[in-house]
């Protein structure tokens, strides 16, 4: 049965992504996209160029943020066994956002030009190393304080609150700064799948695959602290080692895709519950790739309803992504039956 699931999932990825490709303000068959993929020449050089340049990057990017932000989520859940935990939600977002207005805000001070020139750190990991920190520092602040609060609801609370004064002190920083880059910086939270490609593309993939990487590794750990700390003391898991690698992945994932696309939410919350309700299991060896599978393809149809095909409108992904996962964070805490395991 799971096969038949990874097959129809795998069709509906593969049209999705053709799609994604197709529809736009310039209408491209889906037969010669197919073309300009697979062969190396095309009659029109203008079609060529679009998909090259501009769509096939895009619809690679939600790909790769759909599986980072819906792994991240899934760890986060499984970490505070919260149904409602996941990057945004819990302040870790904030905290890269925070790590990405440092360098945003501040660009152009003697200290960030002698940072990029005299130690050659390119502008790209500039920014994923700032953001990677923040989320960081945020979530192993969470981790300490839910050490000492036995309620997941009070843990979600605090993170919200976390999150808050975060943003808190983006905002008077805002305040602060100079009006030009205020204006880069509102548009990069707006969220966008467009702005990233060449290296940048390159760098993103990289980070998102490590994280992804150490979230596997840590399946059979995720499996135990599902269970509970005692559960996982009495399995032989030293759980402070444990949280401290999830910690890592989530902040690499959270931090990594922040840097470059923006704060994009309810991804991370939504689809680790439709992973669930589909496979039916709680094993994270089949919920990790599961989650890649439904995150890429709910990123790809996001991406769709977004671009308004047929519009020279785009609109802010995270629009997109809201009116998608608010619903189906409505069928969890509505679903008696869907918390189960928490």
């Amino acid at each position: 049965m799971n096969k038949l699931k990874v097959s129809l999932l795998l069709f509906l990825l593969l049209a999705a992504f053709l799609l994604d490709v197709a529809l736009g303000s310039v209408h491209i068959p889906v037969k010669e996209v197919v073309r300009v993929l697979f062969t190396p020449h095309s009659d029109n050089a203008t079609w060529t160029y679009i998909i090259e340049k501009i769509r096939l990057p895009k619809a690679l990017t939600a790909i790769i943020v759909g599986c980072g932000l819906s792994v991240s989520g899934l760890q986060m859940q499984t970490l505070f066994r919260n149904p409602l935990a996941d990057p945004s939600v819990l302040g870790i977002t904030a905290g890269a956002s925070l790590g990405v207005a440092l360098v945003m805000l501040s660009a152009g001070s003697i200290t960030t030009i002698y940072t990029i020139q005299a130690l050659g750190i390119s502008g790209s990991w500039l920014i994923i190393l700032a953001a990677s920190l923040g989320a960081a520092l945020v979530m192993v602040l969470i981790v300490s304080l839910s050490s000492s609060l036995k309620d997941n609801v009070v843990v979600l609370i605090v993170g919200v609150m976390i999150g808050n004064i975060t943003l808190s002190v983006i905002s008077i920083w805002q305040y602060f700064s100079a009006p030009e880059l205020i204006k880069d910086y509102l548009i990069w939270t707006f969220g966008s799948l467009g702005g990233v490609t060449g290296n940048q593309l390159l760098i993103l993939a990289v980070v998102v695959l490590a994280g992804l990487l150490l979230s596997f590794l840590s399946s059979k750990l995720l499996d135990a602290l599902l269970l509970g700390d005692n559960y996982a003391r009495s399995m032989g898991l030293t759980v402070k080692r444990a949280r401290l690698l999830i910690i890592g992945s989530t902040s690499i994932l959270a931090g990594g895709i922040t840097a470059f696309c923006g704060p994009i939410g309810f991804i991370g919350i939504a689809v680790p519950h439709l992973a669930r309700a589909i496979f039916q299991t709680s094993s994270h060896r089949i919920l990790i790739p599961a989650c890649c599978l439904i995150g890429t393809l709910l990123m790809l149809c996001c991406d769709i309803i977004a671009q308004l095909p047929g519009s020279q409108t785009v609109l802010p992904i995270n629009v997109i992504t809201a009116l998608i996962g608010s619903p189906v964070v409505i069928w969890i805490i509505a679903g008696p039956n869907k918390l189960r395991g928490f």
